[in-house]
């Protein structure tokens, strides 16, 4: 029988990269406008907003980081505060509080899974990893 620990660190790890790819796209979606064009990103020709850009090159790097498992505690509790805020100051309208009526359910779900990343760690198949073994 396969150790129980050995599956959960697996299974974070799959965790971890999923999201960490998915949080890429939305940042090349900021910054580029890839990979769905005519959404307003710097690609399209739209205007970036110091704020967008801010967030997108977070996104972009921080995803990157993550995904590959470096420093996988800090970025992801950054980028945990990152969703938070930007939940508050994009999604939270005058339509309510409900985040699927405000388009924010994603953001809400990014925020959480890397607050979670922040406290387990990255997983297995992680830079991380490699440099405690050594």
């Amino acid at each position: 029988m396969e150790d129980v620990s050995k599956r959960a660190r697996t299974a974070l790890a799959v965790l971890r990269i999923v999201t960490a790819l998915l949080l890429i796209e939305h940042g090349a979606l900021k910054l580029v406008g890839v990979p769905a064009f005519g959404m307003g990103g710097a690609g399209d020709g739209g205007n970036l907003s110091t704020l967008m850009l801010i967030f997108g090159l977070r996104e972009v790097f921080g995803g990157l980081a993550v995904l590959t498992g470096l420093l996988t505690r800090p970025v992801a509790f950054l980028l945990s505060a990152q969703m938070a805020l930007g939940y508050w100051t994009s999604h939270f309208s005058g339509k309510g509080v409900f985040p699927v009526l405000v388009d924010g359910d994603d953001t809400i779900l990014f925020c959480f899974i890397f607050l979670y990343l922040a406290f387990t760690g990255p997983g297995a198949w992680s830079v991380d990893a490699r440099m405690k073994r050594i």
